[in-house]
């Protein structure tokens, strides 16, 4: 290809893919970032409360009737029909299907906590010493009632996998807050006490989708390199690794001025990030420097590499150092039999890891601008599945009322919202599906969830989707 065909094939390559929506996917974020096209450090629509998430995700669904939704009268309905006026034919699992469904009470106890008197279950004690900083969700609600597609939908906005996740969108959105370290951070726990019922994790959970791949989550590692690969391979010292990239990126500049391909811009961007992170991220997981105090305030596990309680220390460092989006992973609560056993390791693990990452961010001063959110994919069944005593019994998927909660970043603490009815079985005030809970989220961050759009497939797509999401500006300080 002679010079002018060649420089006028780039053209009008670029023409369309500026028309096809590459081009505007930048376009339609114009309001988020400065004219330079980086992105801007805390800028969006309206002022935010929030500069970075911790998100602790409870993949299996934790039963909210035993852990946060308070029902002290199903003690009296125990193994008694769910009447039909509660169940209203509504869609249940095949586990459930053509069975009887028997009330089955909690046999947790429940008490007040905190000047806002919140009702905690007895399971978690440690987290009921932070019953002010909480704001308790009874009314969530969504539409998935298996496990991939309800952890697809609270991840991505979506129960068709492939969409961007949640992380992905914001530092699409807004942009890095630390050059040396990824905008988006995962880690799921590399061990749980409920080995039952145990679902992978996939990484589309924490991928890019049709954004740029630059914005996919970085996940660590328990054990190893944090960063698969973060290591310099025998014989190759820092010195050599930096000219390696300089001849890669010479090469790589080469080839994207030849085809215009964004994607190499995001493998240059990638590959230098790569070679920051050889310093930072060994720094960030270094907790040798911690105080006594505060690793015990974490608990004894903080001590395991890939532990839930490490992750939460990880995470709190991570905030000190302005990583946008932090993703904690912590699996083994589907709990269809033996719910109080399994329940009562779960909770174990997470109870004290969990209050100590809240007192630790308020007493650095970082709680204020990070929000915590701890929620599962669903809730579980007021009726019990397995052989079922007061003491033994097993509960089934939920969609139509679970419990989340949120802490700091602009959100008031000390608060129930929401209601279900008498058996935690449907929202009666205040619904909130999983995208208002996105679009919460969004405008504590400073972000209108409308205009935070990438054009793809012919349509201006959003983490909320296309149906009606709505900000919760009640639960807003």
């Amino acid at each position: 290809m002679n010079p002018i065909s060649q420089y006028q094939w780039l053209q009008s390559r670029r023409a369309f893919l500026q028309s096809s929506g590459m081009g505007l996917g930048a376009a339609a974020l114009a309001s988020l970032v400065p004219r330079t096209g980086q992105a801007a450090v805390g800028a969006g629509h309206f002022p935010a409360t929030a500069k970075r998430v911790i998100f602790l995700f409870m993949a299996g669904a934790p039963s909210q009737i035993d852990l946060f939704d308070r029902k002290p009268e199903l003690e009296k309905r125990f193994k008694t029909e769910l009447p039909a006026s509660i169940s209203r034919g509504q869609r249940v699992t095949a586990m459930t299907r053509g069975k009887q469904q028997l009330v089955a009470p909690s046999m947790f106890g429940f008490s007040q906590h905190g000047q806002s008197g919140m009702w905690v279950s007895e399971l978690l004690p440690h987290l009921a010493t932070v019953a002010d900083e909480l704001c308790m969700v009874h009314s969530m609600h969504t539409d998935a009632i298996n496990h991939d597609p309800g952890k697809t939908s609270f991840c991505t906005g979506s129960e068709i996998p492939g969409k961007p996740s949640m992380g992905a969108w914001l530092s699409y959105g807004l942009g890095t807050l630390n050059k040396d370290l990824p905008d988006y951070v995962v880690m799921p726990s590399a061990f749980w006490s409920g080995r039952v019922n145990v679902q992978g994790l996939y990484a589309r959970l924490w991928g890019s989708g049709f954004l740029p791949s630059k914005h996919q989550g970085t996940a660590f590692q328990a054990a190893g390199d944090p960063v698969l690969f973060l290591s310099n391979p025998p014989g190759v010292d820092g010195h050599v690794r930096r000219r390696m990239l300089d001849s890669l990126a010479k090469l790589n500049g080469k080839h994207f001025a030849e085809i215009g391909d964004p994607e190499i811009q995001t493998t240059i961007a990638q590959q230098e990030m790569a070679f920051r992170m050889q310093s930072s991220v060994p720094e960030l997981t270094d907790i040798a420097g911690e105080s006594k105090e505060t690793l015990e305030m974490y608990g004894p596990d903080v001590h395991k590499a890939g532990s839930y309680a490490r992750n939460c220390l990880l995470a709190r460092r991570m905030a000190e150092r302005d990583v946008r989006f932090v993703q904690l992973f912590h699996r083994g609560w589907d709990h269809h039999s033996r719910l109080p056993d399994n329940l009562k390791g779960q909770c174990q693990d997470v109870d004290q890891p969990t209050a100590a990452l809240l007192k630790d961010l308020k007493q650095r001063g970082l709680l204020d601008d990070t929000l915590v959110v701890f929620a599962g994919e669903f809730g579980r069944t007021v009726y019990g599945q397995g052989n079922m005593t007061r003491d033994n019994y097993g509960r089934d998927h939920h969609p139509r009322c679970f419990t989340a909660w949120l802490a700091g970043g602009g959100v008031r603490g000390g608060m129930h919202y929401g209601q279900t009815d008498e058996y935690s079985y449907n929202v009666v005030e205040n619904p909130v599906h999983v995208r208002d809970l996105h679009a919460t989220m969004l405008h504590l961050l400073g972000v209108d969830h409308e205009k935070l759009i990438f054009p793809y497939q012919g349509l201006d797509q959003k983490l909320t989707g296309v149906e009606p999401a709505h900000v919760v500006h009640d639960i807003i300080a």
